[in-house]
């Protein structure tokens, strides 16, 4: 008998570490994980391991780097640097014996980024919203997916599909801790003594001690603060400010990549936001990202998708029509 799977009731994440140099993880196992830096202590001071290194994961070699300390960027496996893209994600490291494995390594992590992967899986849909030159959309505000119910996904998988027109707006990522302390390190002073903020503790070591909710209270009233007081430009100018003292990962997205962020767990819980660089003026070609929530949309034998679950994380995603819909999904008090 089939029975309806909920991931997301079920699954209790661990306080798991990205194993030393030498060591390994419980089977399915990550068996070694060379000159890798250790990921604990996710802070903006933090030095990342730049140089490539080697990962043994799903029986193979994978060329690694740690571009900074809560991101693993996975290049391909080792040998095969002259061959085509492939569909490694699916083919290997998705593959129903090694998933869990790989889902604990992005809840470790933070963000598991995979390059030059080629794949036209079905489970892959189109990143629903878009940014206008005035109010700026949800995405642009810094989020988790399914931020309004009470079950989010574990991670949010977003990719760049190979296709004929580049990416040109980034994606920006970040520690939560890291993005809510930033948000306070660079909020205009005359924002901070607003009603709203005014009776607020937000030095920096109470924010250490924050857990989850308080953060996401203090993080919607900046963010509707942000939102009513400065305009589309002056807001975008402020999250960029967010971007550089969150030290947030904002690489260009290359053709064929996906990004595995760590969205609602005990781990390395983050943050992300569709990111304009520079004023948005509109009118400008780019290319088109997917998502999907792998945990709970990719699944193995015998589950069936939990459809009301799905239907209510879709529901936050749509085009902002009237101001009314964002205050009640990304920037309320949840």
């Amino acid at each position: 008998m089939r029975t309806a799977l909920r991931p997301a009731l079920i699954y209790e994440p661990k306080a798991l570490k990205l194993p030393p140099i030498q060591s390994s993880l419980s089977k399915p196992s990550l068996q070694q994980m060379s000159s890798m830096s250790n990921p604990t202590g996710h802070s903006a001071a933090t030095t990342p391991e730049t140089s490539h290194t080697v990962l043994n994961f799903a029986n193979a070699l994978w060329r690694v780097r740690r571009p900074k300390p809560f991101v693993l960027v996975i290049e391909g496996e080792v040998g095969q640097e002259s061959t085509a893209p492939s569909d490694y994600l699916h083919d290997q490291l998705l593959l129903p014996e090694w998933r869990e494995a790989f889902y604990q390594l992005v809840d470790a992590t933070g963000l598991v980024v995979c390059l030059n992967v080629h794949t036209a899986h079905p489970t892959y849909r189109d990143v629903r919203g878009r940014s206008s030159k005035g109010r700026l959309s949800q995405g642009e505000y810094y989020h988790h997916d399914g931020c309004t119910g009470p079950v989010k996904p574990r991670f949010v998988e977003i990719r760049c599909p190979i296709q004929p027109q580049t990416r040109g707006v980034a994606t920006a990522v970040a520690p939560h801790h890291d993005v809510v302390k930033a948000m306070v390190q660079v909020l205009p002073a005359e924002l901070a003594a607003t009603s709203a903020l005014a009776g607020q503790d937000m030095r920096l070591e109470t924010i250490n001690m924050m857990d989850y909710a308080a953060l996401d209270h203090l993080q919607g009233l900046i963010t509707r603060t942000v939102r009513k007081k400065l305009n589309a430009e002056g807001a975008r100018s402020y999250f960029r400010q967010v971007d550089a003292a969150a030290n947030a990962y904002f690489e260009p997205w290359a053709l064929g990549e996906s990004r595995f962020i760590a969205n609602a767990n005990s781990g390395i819980t983050m943050q992300h936001r569709r990111a304009y660089q520079a004023p948005h003026t509109g009118g400008v070609a780019n290319g088109h990202l997917v998502k999907r929530w792998t945990n709970e949309e990719l699944l193995l034998p015998g589950q069936v998708v939990d459809q009301a679950l799905i239907a209510a994380l879709c529901s936050e995603e749509g085009d902002e029509v009237d101001g009314e819909r964002a205050e009640g999904c990304y920037l309320g008090a949840h």
